[in-house]
């Protein structure tokens, strides 16, 4: 039956994605399952975004709720939801205001209009250029594609925007090379996501915070990935204590539903005015109302207590595999959101773990990334170590 439904994609669907050998039918907490009944234990949660894992009742019914009220409103009309959700986001943060979109590129592309609008004004009319990281990703649209590293790869895209350069990630000195008083903007993830999932050091972070705050300019911190309790902290920011001027998020916010943000300290955000940005779609009630939803669950110390032990108990179990075996180069990660090395290739590794029932994703070139639910416990690490160490034990 599988196989049927990938014919059928092949015809119909642009081939930008290479399909998996599965086609899922439902999910069930931390498990999927395919259309032919076999079971899959989730360890990419769809690349960081189902951070409730499936079939949350909670989350089901404030859908259901919405649903039967109203789902859609222009950004002229408030609702409940999306001030609820505001006040929720901003209460747990050092920002101010947030810009609710529907995916974190646009929110990447808010947080850049914004800093050069800022800048423009605060600054100089000429002061537009952005320091942004080797290894980076922050989207695909053209703002965002012009400030992810990938586009060195991808120059069919070109001309991106102008003004962008690249520093290298962990190395402060390298980012004091490009500032300049054309500098609006350093935009950076806590960790690096599709770059192999790198962590910042808390030097480079702490270091970042201070140059901008040194030059007066605009620190974009780009938690689409790595924040909404993925690093063991609400947001990606407070893991390493620093309070950066502009943040985006999305992915796990919305446990699934499409939805994003930008949220800022009012020192920025009083610069735009009415028709400076928007979105149709940005800020709907059904959108917020799953946010909001999601966000109160995760935002529980206790829920955030446990993503913390289970990423350690995860980190612990890889790198005992580690030292039993010469398969497994390097681990790497915080929380729930971590990267194995190994000796074999990746998409092979993929392959065999999908075959073995465990369903992750790759970062970077080489990288095993798994970023599970947050609801994930001991017992279903204990599940992916059996399964991951079979696949890298195999010669």
């Amino acid at each position: 039956m599988t196989q049927s439904w990938k014919e059928r994609a092949e015809n119909v669907i642009m081939p930008l994605y290479p399909h998996r050998d599965i086609c899922l039918e439902r999910g069930d907490g931390c498990y999927l399952y395919d259309t032919d009944g076999k079971q899959y234990l989730d360890c990419a949660a769809s690349i960081a975004v189902s951070s409730l894992g499936h079939g949350n009742t909670e989350y089901t019914k404030a859908a259901i709720d919405q649903l039967q009220k109203f789902i859609m409103c222009d950004g002229y009309t408030l609702s409940e939801p999306k001030v609820e959700c505001a006040e929720l986001l901003i209460e747990h943060c050092c920002a101010e205001q947030v810009f609710f979109c529907n995916s974190g590129a646009e929110a990447v592309e808010g947080c850049l209009k914004l800093a050069r609008k800022w800048a423009h004004f605060n600054k100089s009319p000429d002061c537009k250029e952005i320091i942004a990281f080797d290894c980076s990703f922050h989207g695909r649209t053209y703002g965002a594609a012009s400030c992810t590293y990938k586009r060195k790869k991808q120059d069919y895209y070109a001309p991106y925007l102008p003004g962008i350069h690249f520093a290298e990630f962990n190395n402060l000195d390298s980012v004091k090379a490009l500032i300049s008083d054309k500098t609006c903007a350093v935009i950076v993830e806590p960790v690096q996501g599709e770059g192999g999932i790198r962590p910042a050091t808390n030097d480079f972070i702490q270091g970042l915070r201070d140059l901008c705050t040194e030059h007066d300019i605009v620190l974009i911190s780009d938690e689409i990935q790595a924040g909404m309790g993925r690093l063991g902290t609400l947001y990606a920011h407070d893991y390493y204590d620093v309070e950066p001027d502009l943040i985006a998020i999305a992915k796990g916010m919305g446990a699934g539903f499409p939805i994003g943000a930008f949220l800022g300290k009012k020192k920025f955000t009083s610069v735009f005015s009415a028709g400076d940005h928007g979105t149709t779609y940005g800020g709907n009630p059904l959108g917020t109302r799953l946010a909001y939803e999601t966000v109160k669950q995760i935002s529980d110390p206790a829920f955030l207590k446990n993503v913390t032990e289970t990423g350690n108990y995860l980190i612990e179990g890889l790198n005992k595999l580690k030292s039993e075996t010469n398969s497994i180069e390097e681990v790497r990660g915080i929380g729930l959101m971590i990267g194995v090395d190994t000796a074999y290739d990746i998409k092979t590794v993929l392959n065999d773990l999908l075959e073995g029932g465990l369903i992750a994703t790759q970062a970077g070139d080489k990288s095993l990334r798994l970023t599970p639910p947050l609801i994930f416990t001991k017992d279903h690490v204990d599940e992916a170590l059996n399964k991951i160490g079979h696949v890298i034990r195999k010669s």
